[in-house]
């Protein structure tokens, strides 16, 4: 059973630096066709892609957020980092991190979410 944690601070001050980490159990963020996913969802609003690392190592972003967003991995430790770079309130949402399965085209594992707010 593939399990997603997402880590990190859950309040960050405008203009700074978003830094979530997933980490991975029961699965290897290497193996083929898997791509490890960013989403997000703001107050009322719908879930919105943020990103993803493939198994490759090769990141894609959304590109309405490609300028401040930066997917990395720690294959040593099986994780995953979402850098989004001078949030603002707009930022604020529940970020979850996922697993999109390409054998079967849907996201097949998720986080439990974790809350982030922007707010001096």
């Amino acid at each position: 059973q593939v399990q997603l944690q997402e880590s990190g601070p859950g309040l960050v001050k405008p203009s700074q630096t978003l830094s979530l980490t997933c980490t991975v159990s029961g699965g290897t963020i290497t193996t083929n066709y898997y791509y490890w996913t960013w989403i997000r969802q703001p107050p009322g609003k719908g879930l919105e892609w943020i990103g993803a690392i493939a198994f490759s190592g090769i990141p894609d972003y959304s590109p309405s957020l490609k300028s401040r967003t930066s997917i990395s991995r720690d294959t040593s430790k099986n994780q995953f980092t979402l850098q989004l770079s001078s949030v603002t309130p707009e930022d604020t949402a529940v970020y979850y991190c996922a697993r999109d399965n390409r054998t079967v085209g849907a996201v097949d594992y998720w986080g439990q979410g974790t809350q982030v707010t922007v707010s001096s």
